[in-house]
């Protein structure tokens, strides 16, 4: 192949370095900065009591190519912030822009005017101003900071926090180096929420095709009738990709070869950071194995794996330990394998290894869409005929991924004519139905007499644009919104599961079950109540939301009583992962570790997936909660968390 003829980013997602450096070094243009010789220059750090960053537009180079960017102090990512546990920290922000601005201490357990989002913690930074936050060190750990105004944060105006405990660090390493994971682009934040709106898979270059399934790629012809049936795209895995997107390590692409030092024998922290605005990594060192120690800045039992996936938001601390004269590829792999950050782990500059060829993208499930009904063959359920009426549906039981429901419109008609939850739908529109063609993957939606969707139709013709296939009129907690697209009727926990695309890549993957805390958590008390929050929006619209209301929509926050401790269940009514952040807090996730559950302040909600933590309401104020992915925040998938004073009405 003449690497020469290839645009840059064809190169990466097609070819995916397939060849390593020699094909690299074989096809770079003039422009780009040799691979040979590596950055190893380490992130400007900051540090002390008294902090000065300043916020400002500047350019950024990315593989030999300049482009647009926001940054803080000259620098993106943002410096590093140096901080120890226990200290008084006065960080002077000033706002250079022409707009205005913030920074979030993400992960910081902070006063609520520190918090840093504009419009619920403070008013935010005007233009050619400053704000002065004060706060005192509480705790110790990897985290991140970034702005919480408009689209900032896809723009470069993100840095790294680490903060050295108190005393002795559990952790024991002989050298350390932060990695932040980002996703950077050409096209202005704007431009890229502009056409994801007009067209949501403007940016997914990785459809199936027609010669794919001539030559058997992908899904049967079956199958790919059925999802069509329901308007659903498996191969949606992200919004925006590899075809916006490239993806950096420190702020370098992967032409730039950032590399990160050891000397054999050594054992090194990696301190990973998940600054992305779009973006889920699989992450992997070819060669190494990686210790896990801490998950979102609190230590964990040390745990051995291959490889692990990090959600927008996210940290984890890893230890590995090469004792060869050698250097190894850092790959972060986009989910929707569309490209890849990548980095060198070497004794020397100007080393590198071969890099991994992309791997084959994941395709979406009926597992994903939460109507995986394998586990339930001889429980109850009969796949022919309906359910079995003396021992109904499991809703807990076991689920696997071989077992994939043949034809997921005539599964979704089985579910909604057998679940108790679907009383609310209106079976008398349903009557002239022809059935043998819904097993075929087709709908006569004018036998079914609905000629116009509407949001309080939960079958309005089958349009899964516009269907809630969950009845939620006998639950107040839950508001369907208009247009919402509810695909989950049986939601399960999925924090067992290594995440989409890991599960056959024949290594050991990261759950959230194999974390349990170093320590015992600070509160075992069991939760006083419990509540469940919908994650819920419309693909075909890009619209997010919580329980099918948006931000904008919603004027009354989630309220909660200081020191109560709350049960939280996050139920994933949409075919696509969030990673879910709560401000203020850290909670711990139910996972069967009773007293150890690993603490968190984010964690990946995965398609048609559920996930339940338990937290204290200890912070006093309002706080944001919401999902991670920028873009889906800005669409409205935001709420406000108020805990208020002991004494106040609830």
């Amino acid at each position: 192949m003449d690497l020469s003829t290839l645009d840059r980013r064809d190169f990466l997602r097609g070819v995916g370095f397939a060849g390593g450096t020699a094909a690299l070094a074989a096809w770079m243009p003039a422009w780009a900065q040799p691979v040979s010789e590596g950055l190893t220059a380490p992130l400007p750090t900051v540090s002390g009591t008294d902090i000065t960053l300043k916020i400002a537009r500047q350019t950024m180079t990315i593989d030999g190519r300049r482009s647009a960017a926001i940054g803080v102090n000259g620098t993106v990512p943002a410096p590093l912030i140096r901080l120890r546990e226990g200290q008084t920290v006065r960080l002077n922000v000033i706002n250079e822009l022409d707009e205005d601005s913030s920074i979030h201490w993400h992960g910081l357990l902070v006063p609520p005017q520190h918090d840093g989002v504009p419009g619920v913690s403070f008013p935010g930074i005007k233009p050619r101003s400053s704000y002065l936050y004060e706060f005192p060190v509480r705790q110790n750990g990897t985290y991140w900071y970034h702005s919480h105004s408009g689209l900032q944060e896809q723009l470069g105006h993100y840095g790294p926090i680490v903060i050295d405990p108190a005393g002795a660090d559990p952790v024991r390493f002989d050298r350390e180096h932060v990695i932040v994971l980002s996703d950077h682009s050409q096209l202005s934040p704007e431009a890229i929420f502009r056409r994801m709106k007009v067209d949501p898979g403007h940016f997914n270059f990785q459809r199936q095709t027609l010669a794919g399934l001539l030559a058997g790629k992908d899904q049967r012809l079956k199958d790919r009738v059925d999802w069509g049936a329901m308007r659903m795209d498996p191969t949606d895995i992200s919004d925006a990709t590899g075809a916006a997107y490239t993806y950096l390590v420190n702020g370098h692409g992967p032409f730039d070869n950032w590399t990160a030092l050891f000397t054999p024998g050594q054992r090194v922290r990696l301190r990973f950071i998940n600054a992305s605005a779009m973006t889920t990594f699989n992450v992997r060192i070819p060669g190494l194995r990686l210790t896990i120690v801490q998950a979102d800045g609190q230590n964990v039992m040390p745990v051995e794996v291959d490889e692990f996936q990090i959600g927008v938001a996210e940290t984890y601390d890893a230890i590995v330990a090469p004792t060869e004269d050698k250097a190894y590829t850092l790959v972060g792999e986009a989910i929707d394998r569309s490209g890849m950050a990548r980095a060198t782990l070497a004794p020397r500059a100007g080393m590198s290894a071969p890099v991994p060829p992309l791997r084959k993208r994941p395709i979406a499930t009926m597992k994903d869409m939460g109507m995986d009904m394998s586990g339930m063959q001889g429980k109850g359920m009969d796949m022919s005929g309906g359910m079995s009426p003396s021992r109904g549906v499991d809703p807990t039981a076991e689920k696997n991924e071989s077992g994939r429901l043949a034809s997921g419109v005539a599964a979704g008609a089985a579910i909604q004519s057998t679940m108790p939850e679907m009383a609310g739908m209106d079976h008398g529109q349903m009557g002239a139905m022809d059935h043998s063609s819904m097993a075929q993957g087709g709908m006569d939606h004018a036998a079914m007499g609905h000629g116009a969707m509407s949001g309080s139709q939960p079958m309005a013709g089958h349009d899964m644009g516009a269907m809630n296939m969950r009845d939620f009129s006998n639950a107040p907690q839950v508001k369907r919104g208009p247009g919402v697209q509810t695909i989950s009727p049986m939601p399960t926990d999925r924090t067992g599961e290594p995440g989409q695309g890991l599960e056959d890549v024949g290594h050991k993957v990261l759950v959230y079950k194999d974390l349990m805390a170093l320590d015992r958590n600070p509160d075992v008390r069991a939760p006083s109540r419990s509540i469940d929050i919908h994650l819920t929006g419309n693909m075909e619209r890009f619209m997010w939301s919580f329980d099918g209301e948006k931000m904008s929509d919603v004027h009354e926050p989630i309220p909660f009583i200081e020191g109560e401790r709350v049960r939280v269940n996050l139920i994933n009514d949409s075919m696509m992962g969030h990673p879910i952040h709560i401000h203020g807090h850290f909670f711990e996730l139910v996972t069967g570790h009773g007293d150890h559950g690993p603490r968190k302040h984010t964690v990946i909600v995965q398609p048609g997936g559920k996930v339940t933590w338990d937290f204290t309401a200890d912070a006093v104020g309002d706080w944001a909660f919401h999902c991670h992915l920028l873009y889906h925040m800005h669409a409205g998938m935001m709420r406000v968390v108020s805990v208020r004073p002991k004494g106040e009405a609830a």
